[in-house]
């Protein structure tokens, strides 16, 4: 099961870079740089660092919500909110190959990230979460099995997944499981390779 990362400088135990790099040397095959309260300069800098950190783990840096420093860093892809423009208007900008991601929370949302072009879904949060308590409907594993079976790209479960869920995840056809506190914290991540 492939393995998502979304970044948070501050609730991570060590410097940034090196979790970035020790998960992609883990196996985790996409990093999400979601580091919102950065100034372009300094996120900049970070994405052109983090590109360069996973290079050798062949591992996938996609920037939230700046297709223009993504762009500029030489990143793989961008990772767009629910309700960002279109998919179709950042396809005619991007270069071939470029990664395009969406977060969702409901069904009709995946299918129409997939409609517009995205390359993969970020659906949740499938179990509650500390970090986002009774803001959203909780669809749990019957809706991750739901929107999963809707499209034909990849689907990340997000919210409360846990290693110990990662296989439920996967029976409900999740293709990669994705959050920030579980490859933040030392040892966690998990290696799939």
């Amino acid at each position: 099961m492939k393995r998502y990362y979304i970044t948070d400088r501050r609730r991570c135990p060590s410097d940034l870079l090196d979790c970035i790099e020790e998960n992609a040397r883990r196996g985790v095959q996409w990093v999400q740089v979601r580091e919102k309260d950065l100034g372009v300069r300094d996120l900049l800098a970070l994405v052109r660092a983090a590109v360069d950190r996973v290079r050798p783990w062949q591992a996938r840096v996609l920037v939230n919500g700046r297709l223009d420093v993504a762009l500029a860093a030489g990143a793989h892809g961008v990772h767009l909110p629910s309700r960002a423009p279109p998919v179709s208007a950042m396809r005619r900008i991007a270069p071939e190959g470029f990664l395009i991601g969406v977060s969702t929370h409901i069904p009709a949302e995946v299918v129409r990230a997939e409609r517009e072009g995205a390359d993969l879904a970020v659906f949740g949060p499938v179990f509650p979460t500390v970090s986002k308590p009774g803001l959203l409907e909780i669809p749990g594993l019957d809706g991750l099995r739901e929107v999963c079976g809707m499209v034909r790209m990849p689907v990340a479960a997000l919210g409360g997944v846990t290693e110990a869920r990662s296989s439920a995840c996967r029976a409900a056809g999740a293709a990669a499981i994705a959050g920030i506190g579980m490859f933040q914290a030392p040892g966690i991540a998990g290696d799939s390779r």
